[in-house]
């Protein structure tokens, strides 16, 4: 599966916000991001002018994959789940994406980067409801508890997490049990919940054509 390997941080500053792709590292002082913000490339402290409806519209699905470590196939297929689903698309779409058992992960604090999620997700450290999953696009329900594996609660980068999430906080819809490792969904998280600057009906429109 093709993969963005190169640096985080240009990320960032091609979509002007700053994504907390690097964990902890994105409210120090060795953020990229606040040392050069303006876009990567030669001409990036030029760049500036109109932009059509297209770019605004593909630069705004662009940000949404790049927050969410998504591929162009995979959000595609959360869009089109999110159309047949009732209620508003745009909030359906989002309300996917902040489910997936990566995002989930990031959100309780057992990694500090859903980029690390996904990676600690895949070498099977979680339990969900006392099973074992290991695929970071699991869809998380309500009601369902996330733990660390008992193997795994002396892993270094789940403790330095767990410590550090303190900076960003714990959405109200999850509920942390951190002394058992555990954390559960008490509920889908509501539009106003999702507090990262995005314009979702800019994605609808982009699909829609």
């Amino acid at each position: 599966m093709a993969r963005y390997t190169s640096s985080s941080c240009r990320l960032c500053r091609r979509e002007n916000l700053k994504l907390f792709l690097k964990g902890d590292r994105c409210y120090g002082d060795k953020c990229a991001f606040e040392r050069r913000a303006y876009p990567p490339g030669q001409h990036g402290q030029r760049r500036g002018g109109k932009f059509s409806d297209y770019r605004l519209q593909l630069r705004e699905k662009q940000k949404v994959k790049r927050i969410y470590g998504v591929l162009e196939k995979q959000f595609r297929l959360y869009y089109y789940k999110a159309e047949k689903r009732k209620g508003i698309t745009g909030t359906n779409l989002l309300m996917l994406l902040e489910c997936r058992l990566d995002n989930i992960l990031y959100r309780i604090g057992f990694a500090s980067s859903r980029k690390q999620a996904r990676q600690l997700a895949r070498h099977s450290h979680f339990f969900v409801n006392n099973r074992k999953v290991n695929i970071p696009s699991y869809q998380v329900k309500v009601g369902d508890v996330i733990q660390v594996r008992e193997g795994s609660h002396k892993v270094p980068s789940i403790l330095e997490a767990m410590e550090t999430v303190i900076r960003r906080g714990i959405p109200n819809w999850i509920e942390v049990e951190k002394e058992d490792f555990k954390g559960t969904l008490k509920a889908y998280p509501n539009r106003e919940d999702m507090t990262m600057p995005i314009q979702e009906q800019l994605i609808i429109e982009l699909y829609s054509k």
